[in-house]
């Protein structure tokens, strides 16, 4: 059973900043990828940062050059440090990962119970 870990979250004023963790049960090495994407009240998740086993970097629009994604393969985590917060960035993050059987070759994403970042304007 895979299992991705978030801590992190919290309240934080505007302008201030905070740093998300993700710890995976598994060697973040066997996922194709790992990133956030995070959920507004009332709107769609989106994607927030991933970063691929061979370290490509993807940000979501609304989040470059305010966030940054990282790996600590040692520790098996995954961090998304934030910056620059705005009120819009209020949602529930959510860490995921994709693996790809070597038997079957099905590729499954795993999600994390979320953590709740709220920023007061």
């Amino acid at each position: 059973q895979v299992q991705l870990v978030e801590s992190g979250g919290g309240l934080v004023q505007a302008g201030g900043s905070l740093r998300l963790s993700c710890v995976a049960s598994r060697s973040i090495f066997s996922f194709n990828w790992m990133g956030w994407y995070r959920q507004p009240p009332g709107k769609q998740r989106e994607l927030v940062a991933n970063i691929t086993s061979g370290g490509i970097i993807q940000y979501g629009d609304s989040v470059k050059g305010r966030f940054t994604i990282s790996a600590n393969n040692a520790k098996n985590t995954v961090y998304l440090e934030m910056n620059s917060l705005k009120p819009e960035d209020t949602a529930v993050y959510y860490c995921t990962g994709r693996r790809t059987s070597t038997i079957s070759e099905t590729p499954y994403d795993y999600w994390g119970q979320g953590t709740q970042v709220t920023v007061s304007s």
